[in-house]
C-alpha cells in the first residue's frame, strides 16, 4: 500500500506538487510503519539503535525505488518522457536500498559485478524507453487531464454553431423558419380595413 501511494505521487507530482507530496508522505509513513512492525516489534531479536535507524533510512529509499519502478511501468503510455527516467532510476535506487538493508558488506556488492550489471541494465532500459517514448505517446489518454473535456467542448461548439443541414450531424427534421404574415393583395379591399376592426 505504501509503495502504491508513492508510485502514484511520484508520477503525478508535477501536476499538483502540494497534493502529491502529501500522498507520497503518507505512502512513506505506511511503508515505515510496516517495516517497524515486521523488523522490530514482531522480530524475535530486537536490533540495535544504529541498525534500526539504518533500516528505516533504507526502507524509505526502497519505498521510493519501488514506487518509481511500479508507477513508471503503469503510466509509461500516459507520460512516456517522465516514466522513461523513473523506471531505470527506480531500478538503481531499489537495488542500492535493498543491498544496504540486507547485506553485511553492501558497498562491495554495490560497486562489484552485481552493481555494474544493474547499472548497465538501467542504462539499457533508459535508452530503450527513450527510443519507444515518441511511438507510444497517447494524446488524450487516461492521464491527459483536460484533453477530453476540451475535445467535448469543441465538438459541442461545432454542433451548435454549424448552419449546414447536410452531413452526419444534420438534424433529422430541420426547424421551420418563422414566416411573417403578408397583407392581402385583393384590390377591392381598402387600406386599414383588412379585418374590419382597424380604423
Amino acid at each position: 500500500m505504501g509503495a502504491g501511494l508513492i508510485s502514484g505521487a511520484v508520477v503525478h507530482h508535477p501536476m499538483d506538487p502540494t497534493r502529491y507530496s502529501m500522498i507520497a508522505g503518507a505512502g512513506v509513513a505506511v511503508f515505515l510503519v510496516a517495516t517497524v512492525l515486521n523488523e522490530i516489534v514482531l522480530a524475535s531479536e530486537k536490533p540495535a539503535l544504529g541498525k534500526t535507524l539504518r533500516m528505516l533510512a533504507t526502507s524509505t529509499m526502497l519505498s521510493f525505488g519501488l514506487g518509481m519502478l511500479s508507477g513508471g511501468m503503469q503510466h509509461f503510455a500516459d507520460l512516456p518522457d517522465r516514466c522513461s527516467v523513473l523506471i531505470p532510476l527506480g531500478i538503481v535506487l531499489s537495488f542500492v536500498a535493498y543491498v544496504l538493508k540486507e547485506d553485511k558488506t553492501p558497498w562491495r556488492r554495490i560497486f562489484g559485478l552485481m552493481g555494474l550489471a544493474v547499472l548497465v541494465a538501467a542504462a539499457l532500459t533508459f535508452a530503450g524507453l527513450r527510443h519507444l517514448a515518441p511511438s507510444v505517446s497517447e494524446p488524450g489518454g487516461g492521464h491527459s487531464h483536460g484533453d477530453a473535456i476540451t475535445e467535448k467542448g469543441t465538438d459541442e461548439g461545432h454542433g451548435s454553431t454549424g448552419s449546414s443541414t447536410t452531413g452526419p450531424n444534420a438534424p433529422a427534421h430541420p426547424t421551420p423558419q418563422p414566416t411573417t404574415p403578408t397583407s392581402s393583395t385583393d384590390p377591392t379591399e381598402k387600406p386599414g380595413h383588412q379585418d374590419g376592426h382597424q380604423h
